[in-house]
This record gives structure tokens, C-alpha cells and sequence, in this order.
């Protein structure tokens, strides 16, 4: 199933764009999940029919549902709690009573993830839109499951397991309960699902599409947004800029605007593919309106003949230049990215890279981790990290 997650900055029409979208391929002929995830019901509010958290057929071929992180919170404490009913009774401590809360900071970006990985598992639909939030918080949702389980890791190692037969030892000699098997088991259920999450967004199949209203404002919007993606290594497949107004006007108010979102367009076309969306000088309610918009399709990305359906494969090659320059240079595409704005730290196996207001750890390839760094430099919009081996670590040549 192809996965098309839609974002952009906030009041630029991305839930509009989503369901056209939506919409347009149900009218192909595909078989479409809409998800939405504010926490009004903006999706219904365009298609002109209500969309609630169960899914639901709102038009021929496109089913609509909407995350509902309250329940989604309240069936989690009820499930914590049961796990929980030793420590609870052990301390002495009574059961929260899940209705009298409603969703804790974070549950909301918990009950997204949790539903879109629920919404790309099973073989019943052809595609998925999902309507984002502004791409500030769509940014730091997609960095959360990899932060989680890396925080999940250094917190309960899963090799502490292997010392399950000495825990009621420790705890007699050190006085207070040691952490339960339902401790390690729930992390260990959070961690396959939040992998399963970082599957659905590695996929080929997904991509990130942009909306964004061109002018000054959306022009460094879509440029800090494009840097964020670029450092998840996740694909943007069109940049769709919205409330065009025509090439033409009269009215001598509107010249300077549209020769604003003129030269803005120039700009995204030397990096995106872009296709405009004219402003119907209302704002677009219901299927006929959404279809006056054309927003661009969903095509299939291209494979080989009997290859299945998986993780991407990284964009982030390493080029070897021990011949001539005894180095060898890791390649990360940063579009946007600003030399002032980047930083790199080495955490043993691992390299923290911060571009802009972004940042993330990721795991160094085998071979560059017995290599020192020896600089980097930032070049064509790519971040070309210069590795040399250590000869404490590499293998030595006769």
C-alpha cells in the first residue's frame, strides 16, 4: 500500500490538499484510507461530511477516520495499571479511574504514530493520506519513535534480561523490589511497535508531500521543512503550492502579491517538483470544490520486477578516497541547510548532527567506525564528512 503523508505550514491548506488528494485517487479507482489527525474535525469540515474516529465511507471509495488520543489514552492506563497490579498493590496505591483524565502531554503524538502504523498494516486499502499537522510537529512526530527506542535501549538494555534470575537476590539484599518481567515486556512491546512505525515511514512506498502558500513566509517555511525531512532521509514526491493567483490580474492590489508568488515559484522549481493550485477565491467546501483544485496524483514509485515492497535505500552513500586522499567521506543531503547552522558530535558508534533547529543520532556505518573524523564541509547542499582510519583499529596492509 502506498503511504502519502501530507504537511506543511499551519493555515496553508494542507487538510484541503489532503482530501482532494484523497478524493482524486477514490475517483481513479483506488481503494483510499483519509486520516485525520487535528483535533477538530477540519477533514470533515472540507469534505462536507463529518468524520469521526471510526472509519467510516464518506464518499464512493474513500473511507475517513479520525485519531481519537483521548480513548487511545484511556485504554493505555487501564492497560498499564493491569500490568502494573503488584507494584500498585506493593506500595499500596489505588487504581486511577482512566475517565477522569483526559490525554497527557505526548499521548496525542503517541495515538498518531499508533494509527497510522495500525492503518499501513493491513492489505485492505490502496492507498494513505494523512493529514498531518503543521509540518513543525509533523517534523518532531517523525523523529520520536527513533528517539524513543534509543532512549528505551540506554534505559532497559534488553541483555539486563539475561540477569532475570537474580532479581528476587538483589532485592532482598538491596531492600526494595527489582524491575518485574512486566516492565522489560512492555518495553519490549513499544519497541516493536515504535519499529514498526519507523518501517511504515522507511518504506519506498511513502512519501512526504509538502503544501505551502509561495511567498516569503513559505519560502523559509518549505526551506526549514525540507531540511527537517532531508535529515530524516524521507522522500518529499511533489511541492504543492497553493492559492496561486493568476498569471494575469487587473486589479493593481493584487499585481505585487502575484509577482511575489511568481518569483517564489521559480525558486521551489530549482528543487522541488511543483505543481500550483489556483486560489478559487473562496475557501474549497465539498467533493466539488476539492475537485476544481486538480491536485496532482499518486504514482507508483517505479520497481524492478519482483522486488518487493521495503525499507528505501539510504541516501546517504560513502565514497572511498583512501588512494588519493587517505580518507574516506560520508555524503548527507541537506537541502537549505546553512553552514552557520550545522554541528556534528561523535558519540562513540554513533554521530549527533544538528542542521538548523533539527537534530538527530544516527548510527555510523561499519566501516567509518573505526575511522577518526577528520572534518567535514558543506558543499552543493550535501554534508561531505571527511573519515580517517585509525590505525589503532584498521587492519594494516603488507
Amino acid at each position: 500500500m502506498r503511504t502519502l503523508l501530507i504537511t506543511g505550514p499551519g493555515g496553508n491548506g494542507r487538510t484541503t490538499v489532503a482530501a482532494a488528494t484523497a478524493l482524486a485517487a477514490a475517483r481513479a479507482g483506488a481503494r483510499v484510507l483519509l486520516l485525520g489527525t487535528d483535533r477538530t474535525d477540519t477533514l470533515g469540515t472540507v469534505l462536507g461530511t463529518p468524520v469521526t474516529a471510526a472509519p467510516a465511507e464518506v464518499l464512493p471509495g474513500l473511507t475517513a477516520r479520525r485519531v481519537d488520543a483521548g480513548e487511545n489514552f484511556r485504554a493505555d492506563l487501564a492497560a498499564l495499571q493491569d500490568r502494573a497490579a503488584s507494584a500498585l498493590d506493593l506500595l499500596g496505591a489505588s487504581r486511577l479511574d482512566p475517565e477522569e483524565f483526559g490525554p497527557l502531554p505526548g499521548a496525542e503524538e503517541l495515538a498518531v504514530l499508533r494509527a497510522l502504523r495500525d492503518a499501513a498494516l493491513p492489505d485492505v486499502y490502496d492507498l494513505l493520506v494523512v493529514d498531518l499537522p503543521p509540518a513543525e510537529r509533523a517534523l518532531a512526530l517523525f523523529a520520536l519513535p527513533e528517539d524513543l527506542r534509543r532512549g528505551m535501549r540506554r534505559l532497559l538494555p534488553p541483555e539486563r534480561q539475561a540477569a532475570r534470575a537474580l532479581r528476587p537476590v538483589l532485592g532482598r539484599l538491596a531492600g526494595v523490589p527489582m524491575p518485574a518481567d512486566w516492565l522489560y515486556g512492555t518495553a519490549a512491546r513499544w519497541d516493536t511497535e515504535l519499529a514498526a512505525v519507523e518501517a511504515v515511514l522507511a518504506d519506498r512506498d511513502t512519501a512526504v508531500r509538502l503544501v505551502a502558500e509561495p511567498g516569503p513566509a513559505g519560502a523559509d517555511a518549505v526551506r526549514t521543512a525540507g531540511l527537517g525531512l532531508a535529515l530524516r532521509g524521507l522522500r518529499t514526491d511533489v511541492l504543492v503550492a497553493g492559492r496561486v493567483l493568476p498569471e494575469s490580474v487587473d486589479d493593481s492590489w493584487l499585481a505585487g502579491p502575484a509577482a511575489q508568488q511568481r518569483k517564489t515559484l521559480d525558486e521551489w522549481r530549482q528543487t522541488y517538483d511543483v505543481h500550483s493550485v489556483a486560489h478559487l477565491g473562496r475557501d474549497p467546501r465539498g467533493p466539488d470544490d476539492l475537485t476544481a483544485l486538480a491536485v496532482p496524483g499518486v504514482p507508483r514509485v517505479p520497481r524492478a520486477p519482483g522486488v518487493e515492497a521495503g525499507p528505501a535505500t539510504a541516501g546517504w552513500p560513502v565514497t572511498d578516497r583512501l588512494a588519493d586522499e587517505g580518507v574516506l567521506v560520508w555524503h548527507i543531503p541537506l537541502p537549505g541547510a546553512r553552514r552557520e547552522e550545522l554541528d556534528l558530535i561523535r558519540h562513540g558508534d554513533a554521530l549527533a548532527v544538528t542542521a538548523g533547529p533539527f537534530r538527530r543520532t544516527v548510527p555510523l556505518p561499519s566501516v567509518l567506525r573505526r575511522c577518526t573524523v577528520d572534518g567535514a564541509a558543506l558543499r552543493e547542499e550535501e554534508l561531505r564528512i571527511r573519515f580517517r582510519p585509525d590505525p589503532r583499529l584498521w587492519p594494516r596492509t603488507p
